[in-house]
Formats: structure tokens, C-alpha cells, sequence
């Protein structure tokens, strides 16, 4: 039986490969896609995750359009560092066909409200964004956090910020949410940070075997994460050289096969109000405070194993 999920994008480079391999893997079933204000503002994303699915074929997945801003905060985007990556690694448009699909008229905190109150099959969430339509779903309906099977996070860092020294984006973008989300008592929780994506990292010579895979997914694998390895070569270099990591889609990985990551138990908690730190996933593994155990974080990844499940879902045709 497929494993159900949402997924909660703002899709720019890395979100286009996590809706990929969610609406093409065989063992998975992407039942819709909500976008929220992030990467870029709402209507790009949104518009972006249209033109990914309409590429490999899979429009007929349904795209709803969610928040326009965070939660609390009236001044989004805050002041960033000059380093900040967003606008150069993500862009307005994907490098990607314009799409005629539209959006689903129904708001996507409505769909998530709605769809989690009337299913009878467990459906994995998967919020690769900044947290908010699942905050402001969590307000409407605090029974979800019992009607969510499973919540898998890309998002926070603990060795390693991007888009301040503390703090990742997509926690960052909206803290209020983060915190709301964190806290909100789900008993499945998985945080996949900065630390473990990282470690999964795609190289340039690996894109070049994406797109030669000939698929449409394979194609726009290669482009999205080519253009991501060029800006990070230029600003934010990694460890190996001419490589760049793909943060969101080793969520999904882990839905398919857990072992891609390597996960430990801790306490973590968001700060809101930290002039430096604002944003900052606070992971307790030393267990100096006082919060409980609530949620499973990835250190750790295995990149080989990270792009050998890309390759082999790219290489079919939808």
C-alpha cells in the first residue's frame, strides 16, 4: 500500500526535486501540495509547483494556495544578512515551461483542516517551508495534532545557519509558527535540519547523470540543482567541491526509505525574540533544561543512498 502525504512547499530549486520525487515514487502517493509565502512570494510559488508537476506529468495532482504572510509578523521579510542565498538560489521563476494549470479555489488551510478531519487513511505531512499554514490550520483545528499520523520538517540547524549565523530559513521566515508547530504535542515529530542536509550533498558530475537520464523529472532535476550548485560555488561553498545540497527532497527520501538519515531523540524549541537568534531551532542535547523529549532530529545522511533513490524515481516516466 503507498504511503500518503501533503506536501507544504514554497517552492523554489530544492522544493521542485521534494515534488518530484513525492508525485513520482512508487511507493508514494502525493495526494496534494500546499504552497505558503517563502522562497518567494505566495503566487510564485504557487505557480512554480504548478509548472513542476505539469513538466513530469502529474497535474492532475492539486496545488492549493495558502498564507501570504507569517503569522505575527508584520515586516516579512525581516532584514537579512548580505550573504542571504534565497533570491540567488531560488529566483521568481523556476527554469521550467510556463503551465495553463491552475490552483484549487479552496485555501490551503482550509484543504489541510478539511482533509485531515474527513480521511481515514493515515496522510504524512510534509512541510519543506516556512511553518505557517500548519500553525494557522493548528488554530482552526488543534484536534489535528492528533488526526497527523506523522509530521517530517525540513527546517532549523543546530551546527549550521544559513540565512542568519543562528538561524535556517524556513524556521526564520516565521518563528511564531515554528514555535506553534513545535510545541503543539505531536507524537510523531521529525526535524530534518541543515546538519543532515548537508551531508546530502548532489554534485555537478551527478547532474550531469540526471539529465542524461532523458526524463522529464531527470531534465528538471539537473537544471534546478545545477543552477543551486553555480550559486553556491560562488557564495556559500561546501565541502565537496562543485556540489550543493537539496535540502527539501531528503524528506521525502526518508519517507521512502528511513535509513537515509540518522535521527536522535531531544527537547527542541524555537526563539522568537533573540535580537541574534531569532529563528534559531534551540536542540537540547545536552539536556541542560527542562522540556520533554519531542522530537526526532537528523545529524546525519547518506548521500549515495540520497541520490541513488533520485536517480531510480527519475529515470521512469510518468
Amino acid at each position: 500500500m503507498k504511503k500518503k502525504l501533503i506536501l507544504d512547499v514554497d517552492t523554489g530549486t530544492d522544493d521542485a526535486v521534494a515534488i518530484m520525487l513525492a508525485a513520482l515514487h512508487e511507493d508514494l502517493d502525493l495526494v496534494g501540495v500546499t504552497t505558503v509565502n517563502g522562497n518567494a512570494e505566495l503566487h510564485y510559488c504557487t505557480d512554480n509547483s504548478l509548472r513542476v508537476l505539469d513538466f513530469i506529468g502529474k497535474g492532475s495532482i492539486p496545488v492549493y494556495a495558502g498564507c501570504v504572510k507569517p503569522i505575527v509578523r508584520s515586516d516579512f521579510p525581516i532584514p537579512r544578512t548580505k550573504n542571504d542565498l534565497t533570491e540567488k538560489i531560488h529566483g521568481k521563476h523556476l527554469p521550467l515551461p510556463e503551465t495553463k494549470l491552475q490552483a484549487q479555489q479552496q485555501h490551503a488551510v482550509e484543504y489541510l483542516v478539511e482533509t485531515y478531519r474527513s480521511t481515514t487513511d493515515p496522510i504524512s505531512l510534509v512541510p519543506v517551508a516556512p511553518l505557517t499554514n500548519i500553525a494557522a490550520a493548528l488554530a482552526i483545528e488543534p484536534k489535528l495534532v492528533n488526526l497527523i499520523p506523522e509530521v517530517v520538517i525540513m527546517g532549523g540547524g543546530h551546527d549550521v545557519g544559513n540565512v542568519t549565523p543562528a538561524a535556517e530559513f524556513n524556521i526564520w521566515a516565521d518563528p511564531e509558527a515554528a514555535y506553534t508547530v513545535f510545541n503543539a504535542g505531536f507524537e510523531k515529530l521529525t526535524m530534518v535540519p541543515l546538519d543532515a542536509t548537508h551531508k546530502a550533498l548532489v554534485t555537478a558530475s551527478q547532474c550531469i547523470q540526471f539529465g542524461e537520464l532523458g526524463t522529464p523529472a531527470g531534465q528538471a532535476m539537473a537544471a534546478c540543482t545545477g543552477h543551486r550548485i553555480g550559486i553556491h560555488d560562488k557564495i556559500q561553498r561546501m565541502d565537496i567541491e562543485h556540489s550543493a545540497p537539496v535540502h527539501d527532497a531528503l524528506c521525502i527520501a526518508h519517507l521512502i526509505q528511513p535509513e537515509v538519515i540518522t535521527l536522535e531523540e531531544h527537547p527542541v524549541d524555537i526563539e522568537t525574540h533573540g535580537e541574534l537568534s531569532v529563528g534559531r531551532t534551540i536542540i537540547d542535547k545536552n539536556r541542560r533544561g527542562l522540556k520533554p523529549v519531542n522530537c526526532k532530529v537528523a545529524f546525519d545522511a547518506d548521500a549515495a543512498l540520497f541520490v541513488e533513490i533520485m536517480m531510480k524515481t527519475f529515470a521512469k516516466i510518468a
